[in-house]
């Protein structure tokens, strides 16, 4: 088996999502390229207190593109510390719904592995509705790296 050449790793700004992209960071090594996409909803013409309202608990989502730019780049900066070697580091902001906008990322960058955390894998909330490291896991045609972060 060859070693893995594009790396995707999800993050949503959380510290579990923060710690799957270390173990990423640390994965790709030298030469790898590792991207730390970061998915969210467009604020067009949207009421976000709503949306902030239905989400709840989780209301960190991203909103715009603003909070997006700041997670991806503390993305960036944890890992290139956590994998000392890391030269290959893109960040991309991915519209739409975390699964569907990782998967499409996935697809369109040819990349062989993508990383997620496993916040939600086992709560309630995720076995009802679906999560992101589940739904993932079920739908990628890549391999699936789900980093226990909790």
């Amino acid at each position: 088996m060859s070693a893995y050449t594009k790396v995707v790793v999800g993050t949503d700004g959380s510290e579990s999502s923060l710690k799957a992209v270390e173990r990423a960071g640390a994965i790709v090594g030298t030469t790898a390229q590792l991207v730390i996409a970061c998915a969210f909803f467009p604020n067009e013409g949207r009421d976000v207190s709503a949306v902030s309202d239905l989400l709840k608990d989780e209301a960190y989502q991203v909103h715009g593109t603003t909070p997006t730019e700041e997670i991806l780049r503390t993305g960036r900066e944890r890992a290139v510390k956590a994998g000392a070697g890391v030269a290959n580091v893109t960040v991309r902001p991915v519209k739409g719904a975390p699964v569907e906008a990782l998967l499409q990322l996935v697809e369109d960058i040819d990349a062989d592995l993508l990383v997620v955390g496993n916040k939600g894998l086992n709560s309630i909330t995720g076995r009802l509705l679906g999560s992101v490291p589940a739904d993932v896991a079920r739908k990628s045609r890549s391999d699936v790296l789900i980093v226990h972060t909790v």
